[in-house]
């Protein structure tokens, strides 16, 4: 059997992933992590100059040719080498980052996140393991990673941006343990499928597309279909046989969790505390500003002011409901590839005035976007901040259960609240909508915006803007359905 880092890591997580992925992989679910590959490729390609002039190992399906290349280099005495590739008896790998200091190596390994985890360390630890084992001497060994603190202004500082955090002392020290995982993953992935039960490795360090298949002979509904339940606690409970709903009705769980079985099982009506709803309504004002934003992140901060992964808004869509029921519709989609907060944050103070109620679901989302753009735009700052100021949040209703039933199944996220409300109408069902139906798609899409022409940007435009619509118009329908319960 051939190992790679990738498969080495899948392994480590957890033997029974890496024989599905080699066995079985149509039974995967599907997982979309492109936006993730891309990410990680653009933010290896930018730290390959970190330490200055290097030379690349062009990739090649024939690895033995990455291997020669890398062999001809490094006698060559060229001392930066990115994808630097080895092979030692079939366990391959690519290294990052090579520096070679009169045969003494320096092996970085580059990950697009902004903190260390473990299993950065096992993945490096592997490579080293290789190195050593074909008779080179490592003298260092590092992770590099994105520095969360870093503030991008005028011109990108790829020094300030990167982390490096030498970690020589623990992978030296984990070498013996690199051997055993390495014998053990090739002997349980080189027979019948391994009889390992679910746990805490299903979810950690990565989630395992596996996890269905799994746990596809448990009863349905069970312990893992209790939605806010944290999957720690959830495997905990597992592995205390509390399983089953029934299970869950006879548990010390939290009475939020023991509700959801409840009314699924049971067959429940829905609970509406009319009093609470009522109050909370009487906050609500109008006219009424139902905000959404829709935002999307960038490993390499490249707009003044934003850190790595920062949430920056593109778009924000608008409906004004007044007291006569008239309702005015406003939205912004800002254009490819410029920073558009500030055409954003203009628009947004014209179009809402100070001093009026707005209204976010899960405000703390929209109210943090703004702070942020009252931060960077000191001339909009006082209007910004009375907008934040005066919201209200629509979901406090189901995140309290003042409002519950069965068909939320367990979630106050407005995709579960809105289909379980209005189960019968189209208008309000994302699956209907003709491109972007998820805030990820949503993000992805503004992204890749600049990559298409003219033409299909205008179809793309539409799909984003009928999305961020329907976000606004749910919270018009959802809070005109709390008036109408309270009467």
């Amino acid at each position: 059997m051939n190992l790679s880092k990738s498969k080495y890591t899948r392994g480590f997580q957890c033997h029974k992933m890496l024989w599905l992925d080699i066995n079985k992989p149509e039974v995967a679910k599907v997982i979309d992590n492109e936006a993730v590959f891309e990410t990680g490729h653009e933010v290896g390609e930018l730290a390959k100059g970190l330490f200055g002039k290097y030379t690349d190992i062009e990739f090649n399906k024939d690895l033995n040719q990455m291997i020669k290349d890398t062999d001809a280099a490094i006698k060559r005495g060229d001392k930066i080498i990115t994808e630097a590739s080895f092979v030692y008896e079939n366990n391959f790998c690519s290294v990052d980052i090579l520096v070679n200091n009169n045969n003494e190596l320096e092996v970085y390994e580059v990950k697009s996140s902004t903190d260390l985890h473990d299993i950065y360390k096992e993945d490096i630890s592997y490579q080293v393991y290789i190195l050593l084992s074909l008779g080179y001497k490592v003298k260092k060994a590092s992770i590099v990673y994105l520095n969360k603190n870093y503030v991008f202004h005028d011109k990108l500082d790829i020094k300030k941006l990167f982390v490096i955090d030498d970690i020589t002392k623990y992978v030296l020290n984990n070498q013996d343990s690199i051997k055993e995982n390495i014998e053990e993953i090739i002997k349980d992935c080189s027979k019948d499928e391994p009889d390992i039960n679910i746990g805490y490795q299903c979810n950690n360090p990565y989630e395992c597309p596996y996890f269905d298949y799994c746990t596809k002979d448990l009863i349905r509904p069970n312990i893992f279909d209790i939605r806010i339940l944290p999957f720690k606690s959830k495997i905990k409970n597992y592995n205390n046989s509390i399983i089953s709903y029934e299970d869950i009705l006879k548990s010390d769980l939290n009475e939020k969790y023991i509700e959801q079985a409840k009314y699924e099982i049971k067959d429940l009506k829905p609970k509406i505390e009319k009093d609470l709803i009522k109050d909370f309504l009487t906050t609500i004002t109008y006219p009424i500003y139902f905000l959404d934003f829709e935002t999307y992140q960038e490993a390499i901060p490249k707009y003044e002011g934003t850190k790595p992964f920062e949430q920056i808004p593109f778009q924000y869509s608008l409906h004004i409901l007044y007291e006569d029921g008239k309702l005015v519709h406003k939205e912004f989609l800002a254009e490819p590839d410029i920073d558009p907060r500030l055409s954003l944050a203009k628009t947004l103070v014209e179009d809402i005035p100070k001093d009026v109620c707005s209204v976010a679901y899960n405000m703390s989302f929209e109210r943090n976007i703004i702070k942020k753009l009252a931060e960077v735009y000191p001339d909009l700052r006082e209007h910004l901040l009375n907008i934040r100021e005066n919201m209200k949040d629509l979901m406090i209703p189901f995140y309290k259960r003042w409002y519950y039933m069965k068909e939320m199944e367990g979630s106050y996220s407005i995709k579960y609240v809105l289909p379980a409300l209005f189960p019968n109408d189209p208008s309000l069902n994302y699956k209907n909508l003709p491109l972007v139906h998820k805030g990820d798609e949503a993000s992805n899409t503004y992204k890749d915006l600049g990559n298409h022409t003219k033409k299909e940007q205008e179809t793309i435009r539409h799909g984003l803007l009928v999305y961020c619509e329907l976000d606004t118009f749910a919270m018009v329908k959802i809070y005109e359905k709390l008036i109408e319960i309270i009467k």
